[in-house]
């Protein structure tokens, strides 16, 4: 990007920079030990919570939680810019900023791809302006009653018909194809060359947490099938963990009271537009447990929102159970289920977003919803009925993450069952789960069984929380990275968690940029979905040090490398089995298969 503020000056400038010094010229500060302490200016306090540690370069509030670097600090406090906070810091520092050429740097793997999505984007919304077959695509949006402003502000454009249109409007040659394929803009011929993915089709680019565009969704025009496409898996782009219009929805409000989880595009477009601008979607899958983190880190309670069919009443429940796994103490979850007939779009239009809010704001509570559900077919009069809704609940309360929602679950629990809390919450899970409860999203997307169910605590959580420790290690003492293997690296590029990718990512950089500090390398992700979770977890304090720190890491690392070794295998027995492998596929799982058992892998 032409005129970009290079990164390594960006590190070395909040190297440079006392945070302390920035903070104190607009707050009033008192020293602590090493630390410096005030009223926070996030929330109103009468009691000084907020800590300012200039030896790590970053403050943090222990009121509201509110937490960064200098750079963030004159984002959210003096709502500068990036650009304009990055020259306040320099010219505080006395040097000028340089400003990188415009070529993209051919081992910028990453940046090769966002410059290619990022042309396309215009290129799309171009289209919908100028081609000459247009009128189908407009006439939809107008059909669907969205404005030009609204499709300005979302970026939506029109992909025309036709096989061959993106790699010639961006001037061709064999470089670019293949960026645009790793893009997931063209697919591959079996007999070579490519082909446009996306024909005849509204565009909605979806961004990033930095607003940078990383795929498409695209709406066909017709009866053709299917009727939504999205971007494949790519380097920049994975639809498990991101969700559509969440930059839209950040952009127009800052502290969302709740927040929308609907199903489509234009469920959150039409909400925007009607003036309820705190809606995201799942990108053409059902909701994650990284979806819902994300969620919550945008406000403190979501809602479900679910058309009534049966279809949307299976989406529900699977979203629901998810949910449980990202269900912590001061977060909740709701369950809406919309009319016959009507989704979020169509709804809003008719009753207004004032009706629309009154709508949502009497949405079921998730521990209603839950344990109605689990109810279904039983007769709560009979003691054996109200013994098999705890036999199906108790698995599923297991888990919550949150300690005191926990409680409140077997609270509750209890009073339906007339069982005593404590008995409940003491017995020993059954590791089978009868009734309505669907196989785990991440194993199966199969039908409703019985089946065995991991006890408690969940595998997702435990896997979360190990990276997440290690994430903490790693910000405490950046130089643990030297001494990673790279077949640690590769595995944890594997991990399930976003927290275990995170982690591999930040081992990657170190190892690139050794001597990098902990506050430059936060640097690197203002303005991502990322900072914030890095911020707390460089926040949190640590019981020990030295050797002790050391240890410990090298302990979290093992396990991390093993379970993403464990996800490796089962991605290519997977493939294997479904007859879907390519060359190197079985020779890659034997080998991980003979290092899981301990054999040497070279052996034959």
């Amino acid at each position: 990007m032409a005129g970009r503020i290079p990164q390594e000056f960006i590190n070395d400038l909040l190297d440079r920079i006392d945070v302390s010094e920035v903070i104190g010229a607009r707050l009033e500060l008192k020293r602590a030990g090493k630390e410096f302490k005030g009223l926070c200016p996030f929330h109103g306090e009468k009691t000084p919570s907020f800590h300012v540690v200039p030896e790590k370069g970053f403050y943090h509030c222990f009121g509201c939680g509110v937490h960064g670097t200098a750079l963030t600090f004159l984002l959210e406090h003096d709502r500068q810019e990036f650009v304009q906070a990055v020259e306040t810091l320099a010219a505080m520092a006395g040097v000028e900023v340089p400003r990188e050429a415009g070529v993209v740097r051919k081992n910028d793997r990453r940046s090769a791809l966002f410059a290619v999505l990022e042309r396309a984007d215009r290129w799309f919304q171009l289209q919908l302006r100028q081609h000459p077959e247009r009128a189908r695509a407009v006439e939809y949006l107008k059909g669907r009653g969205l404005t030009g402003a609204t499709a300005k502000r979302f970026g939506i454009g029109y992909a025309p018909p036709g096989y061959e249109n993106l790699l010639k409007a961006m001037g061709g040659g064999q470089t670019l194809e293949q960026q645009l394929i790793e893009a997931g803009l063209l697919a591959s011929r079996d007999s070579g060359g490519s082909y446009d993915r996306f024909r005849d089709r509204i565009t909605f680019p979806i961004r990033d947490g930095r607003g940078r565009t990383i795929g498409f969704g695209g709406r066909v025009l017709g009866d053709g099938q299917p009727k939504y496409l999205n971007s494949p898996e790519t380097p920049v782009f994975h639809k498990g963990r991101e969700l559509y219009g969440l930059w839209e929805c950040r952009q127009a409000l800052r502290d969302p009271e709740r927040v929308l989880l609907v199903e489509g595009y234009m469920d959150v477009v039409g909400l925007s537009q009607a003036g309820v601008p705190e809606a995201c979607a799942a990108l053409g899958t059902a909701a994650t447990a990284d979806h819902l983190e994300k969620l919550f880190r945008l406000a403190p309670e979501v809602v479900l929102c679910f058309d009534g069919d049966a279809a949307g009443r299976r989406a529900a429940w699977k979203a629901a159970q998810l949910a449980l796994d990202a269900l912590n103490d001061g977060v909740s979850v709701r369950v809406l289920f919309l009319p016959d007939g009507e989704d979020p779009d169509s709804l809003v239009a008719k009753e207004g977003a004032e009706a629309f809010r009154a709508r949502v704001a009497q949405a079921e509570a998730l521990s209603s919803y839950l344990f109605r559900t689990l109810g279904e077919g039983l007769d709560l009069a009979l003691l054996d009925d109200r013994s098999r809704l705890a036999h199906r609940a108790r698995p599923l309360l297991e888990r919550i993450p949150g300690q005191l929602v926990k409680t409140l679950m077997y609270q509750r629990l209890a009073e339906i069952t007339a069982l005593p809390q404590g008995a409940l919450e003491a017995a020993p899970v059954d590791a089978y789960a009868d009734g309505p409860i669907p196989e785990d999203p991440l194993e199966s997307e199969g039908p409703l069984e019985v089946r065995r169910r991991e006890p408690a605590p969940a595998r997702g959580r435990v896997r979360r929380e190990r990276a997440e420790r290690a994430l903490a290690l790693l910000l405490k003492r950046p130089d643990l990275a030297d001494a990673v293997a790279e077949s640690a690296l590769v595995a944890l590029s594997e991990h399930r968690s976003e927290a275990g990718q995170l982690l591999a990512e930040l081992l990657t950089i170190l190892q690139q940029s050794p001597g990098l500090s902990a506050s430059a390398l936060l640097g690197r992700y203002v303005g991502t979905d990322a900072h914030e979770r890095l911020l707390r977890l460089a926040s949190a304090p640590l019981p020990f040090e030295g050797s002790a720190l050391t240890t410990e890491f090298g302990e979290l690392l093992g396990h991390l490398q093993v379970e993403g070794e464990t996800e490796k295998r089962r991605a290519l027995l997977e493939r294997i089995r479904t007859g879907q492998a390519q060359d190197g596929d079985l020779d890659a799982f034997l080998a991980l298969k003979r290092a899981a058992a301990g054999v040497d892998p070279q052996a034959s």
